[in-house]
């Protein structure tokens, strides 16, 4: 099924507390999965680099209203309609 998801690319690095610092972070429309995952495993496969692969877009539940909306995955917990905090400010 092919689908919009977003490749965050980490390399390792020592001087790190987390030991590894994100390079990039790129968006990939209209692919499929086992095609994204077998492209970045010939390019980042290496003991040096990591990689994760994520929907783009995912669907939450606006607690004020309990409407279905769809929001990107990495949105900050405070700035999404399904959390209180995003309410109180």
């Amino acid at each position: 099924m092919r689908n919009d998801y977003t490749v965050e690319i980490f390399k390792k690095d020592r001087r790190l507390t987390k030991g590894e610092r994100m390079v990039a972070q790129i968006d990939f429309v209209n692919v499929t999965k086992d095609g994204l995952e077998k492209e970045m495993a010939k390019q980042y496969g290496s003991a040096k680099f990591r990689y994760a692969i994520f929907e783009t877009m995912v669907t939450k539940k606006n607690i004020m209203t309990g409407v279905e909306f769809k929001e990107r995955y990495d949105t900050p917990y405070y700035c999404s309609p399904s959390s209180e905090t995003y309410f109180s400010m």
